[in-house]
């Protein structure tokens, strides 16, 4: 028997690749799907299931083209109801895998047909769950994201979820492995753990929502305090989940598509596409198309891409580094965006070549950004971060206007003056400073080097319990 967790830390994913005797089930894959295929080649073996825990709201999964490409059945646990062909499994089922036997614990509650699969060695001993977005290290999944589609609140899939943990998983022996869909980082909870993998007896420890002594009443309230909305792309993924969509190499072949300056101009006034620059945040300050919006490969790429850009349908345009083209379209294509048109040959150096106008971001280091303080005390000032992070420290006086929400806080920012932004580590404060470019607020300064720069730099800081309910 051979586990393996391939863990994509852009989106905190794990989807899992389980062999045994020249047969493979694959657990929540990733959209693009040619990871599993080399790796089922590489052993000789045959991708014979392909297990969903449940309609994933964060990212597309690959379910479908891999059966597809297989032949491969989908299976589901009860409750699911795709629009494609799948097994619709009891709650109990068994499959065979090689000499290992994967049971179906149905675990509802973060949704409906939320499904935990018991992994039993060959010796019938229970050896792993596979617990998707039922069980976190740290945490459970939210239950606020079905109410919608199952006319019910949160409160009582929160209940749900508390018998499900108490009656399929906490009676599991302690040596039971944990192996969940998401880590820390993910949207998907709130107090995930750092590791990826962990035993079922130390979660029962270390997991506030496995106490022993904790009452169902006590569970409902503390899953669901502290809930932030969810972004708005979670339910557009769920429904790619549940109906289908195109397969990544078609995605691809239409996204590729090289264009020179006068091709990409047009494209963008024509089809009222975004143009979406995936470059370095310092790359993008020192010049980039006007109005074109900033999220960086090199940080939390597709999350953020799905926080903040409303509709998966949206044209995109791309700049990027050479060569990182088809890396940018697979990974908004796992979140969603399919609607990549092409991308700018020869990136802003074509763009400037062409005769037409680069903009710029003014970015300031934390020192000159001291010094400006000093002179003028009621400096404007602007926080990005997470309310969480800047309730632990901020800035004396700046504003705190979240990145999430940033739509909400555009009258917070004036036109007079100069407005200073920053984050943590300056990826954020250059999303901000891009979006609030393109609305026609040019006054803007980058701090670079976010907060971790501002404290090394001796600009005092305060400890302060924010009070904003955005």
């Amino acid at each position: 028997m051979n586990i393996e967790q391939i863990y994509t830390g852009c989106l905190a994913q794990g989807a899992y690749y389980i062999e045994s005797e020249g047969e493979v089930a694959i657990i929540d894959p990733l959209r693009e799907t040619e990871p599993y295929l080399a790796r089922a080649e590489k052993d000789n073996a045959t991708i014979k299931y392909i297990f969903e825990t449940h309609f994933h709201a964060d990212f597309v999964s690959g379910h479908v083209t891999l059966s597809k490409q297989t032949g491969a059945p989908i299976i589901y646990g009860p409750n699911a109801n795709p629009s494609f062909d799948a097994i619709i499994a009891e709650d109990g089922q068994e499959f065979k895998i090689g000499n290992i036997t994967i049971v179906v614990l149905h675990t509802p509650g973060h949704t409906m047909e939320s499904t935990t699969y018991l992994l039993r060695d060959e010796n019938g001993k229970d050896h792993a769950i596979f617990s998707g977005d039922t069980l976190f290290l740290g945490d459970v999944g939210r239950p606020d994201l079905a109410q919608k589609a199952n006319d019910i609140t949160q409160e009582d899939l929160a209940g749900i979820l508390y018998d499900s943990l108490r009656n399929k998983v906490m009676p599991l022996e302690d040596d039971v492995i944990v192996y969940p869909a998401h880590g820390a980082g993910s949207a998907c909870g709130k107090n995930m753990m750092k590791e990826t993998v962990d035993t079922l007896g130390n979660q029962k420890k270390m997991n506030y929502a496995l106490r022993a002594d904790m009452s169902r009443e006590e569970f409902i309230a503390e899953v669901t305090d502290g809930l932030l909305p969810p972004p708005q792309y979670f339910p557009l993924n769920v429904k790619m989940n549940k109906e289908g969509y195109d397969d990544i190499d078609a995605v691809l072949e239409r996204g590729t598509v090289g264009m020179n300056p006068e091709e990409f101009e047009a494209a963008a006034n024509s089809l009222g596409a975004l143009v979406l620059d995936v470059r370095h945040q310092e790359d993008f300050a020192q010049g980039h198309v006007p109005r074109s919006i900033f999220i960086g490969l090199n940080g939390s790429f597709a999350p953020w891409v799905g926080a903040l850009i409303a509709d998966v349908k949206q044209p995109l345009l791309l700049v990027t580094p050479e060569g990182k083209e088809e890396e940018a379209i697979t990974r908004l294509s796992r979140v969603g965006f399919d609607g990549t048109i092409g991308y700018l040959k020869g990136g802003t150096s074509a763009w400037k070549a062409s005769g037409r106008e680069l903009d710029t971001v003014k970015s300031i280091t934390a020192e000159t950004f001291k010094t400006i303080l000093g002179q003028d005390a009621e400096t404007k000032v602007y926080d990005v971060r997470k309310e969480s992070e800047y309730s632990a420290e901020h800035i004396d006086g700046a504003t705190l206007t979240p990145l999430d929400y940033l739509n909400d806080y555009l009258g917070e920012y004036g036109e007079e003056g100069t407005s200073y932004v920053h984050c943590a580590g300056g990826y954020r404060s250059m999303i901000a400073a891009s979006i609030l470019k393109s609305r026609g607020i040019h006054n803007l300064v980058d701090i670079a080097g976010g907060f971790a720069a501002i404290k090394a730099s001796g600009i005092p800081v305060t400890d302060f319990v924010c009070s904003s309910t955005k």
